[in-house]
């Protein structure tokens, strides 16, 4: 098995003033693990000053939330709308909040099995596990920056993840060919990184 880790970002503390954001955090307290945000459609209360930058940090007035626990509470609550963009929700209020990026970060892998009963495992900053299958697609982004390639991965409910760039080092080791393209398999489907005649460069 192997892994590779990233350090998780930490920040400094939130102060939520605004009543509609102290009441979310009230009522998104006793959660466990991912809420049922797509069974909840309350009041739209506006927007809050949170936005998560390109580095998956979250951000409450221009400053970094240190708490990690409040951060990991925040994602639990958090869902993509049909149009793009990004609100946390209770079954009593939303707020739309701004996502740079992706809202999470890859900061580990693993690989468990071999041949056709391998399977990707990968870990985010807040925490989700993930098996990259069926469910949980790799789609593959062209960095215009460097020519290198940009994977994501589907978490839950149209949130995704982008792998941080010492993991994407990790999966390259990773890939084979079949035929003229070259991807990884991962719970009995192969996905496509690129084509052989193209440079694989993560």
């Amino acid at each position: 098995m192997s892994v590779t880790k990233q350090g998780e970002t930490k920040a400094e503390d939130v102060s939520a003033h605004g009543s509609a954001l102290d009441g979310l955090i009230e009522r998104a307290g006793g959660l466990r693990g991912p809420a049922p945000v797509h069974l909840w459609n309350p009041a739209h209360c506006g927007a809050s000053d949170i936005r998560i930058d390109h580095q998956g940090g979250w951000h409450h007035e221009g400053r970094p939330i240190q708490r990690e626990a409040l951060v990991r509470l925040f994602s639990t609550v958090l869902r993509r709308e049909p149009d793009g963009s990004h609100v946390l929700v209770t079954p009593a209020e939303k707020l739309t909040i701004t996502v740079e990026d992706v809202p999470f970060i890859v900061v580990e892998m693993a690989i468990d099995g071999e041949g056709e009963a391998q399977r990707l495992i990968l870990r985010t900053n807040v925490g989700d596990v993930v098996t990259v299958d069926a469910e949980h697609p790799l789609r593959i982004a062209t960095d215009a920056s460097d020519d290198g390639l940009v994977p994501y991965v589907l978490v839950r409910g149209g949130l995704e993840a982008r792998l941080a760039r010492p993991v994407v080092h990790e999966l390259a080791r990773h890939f084979e060919q079949r035929g003229d393209e070259i991807g990884l398999l991962s719970a009995g489907h192969f996905f496509v990184i690129g084509r052989a005649e193209a440079a694989v460069t993560p």
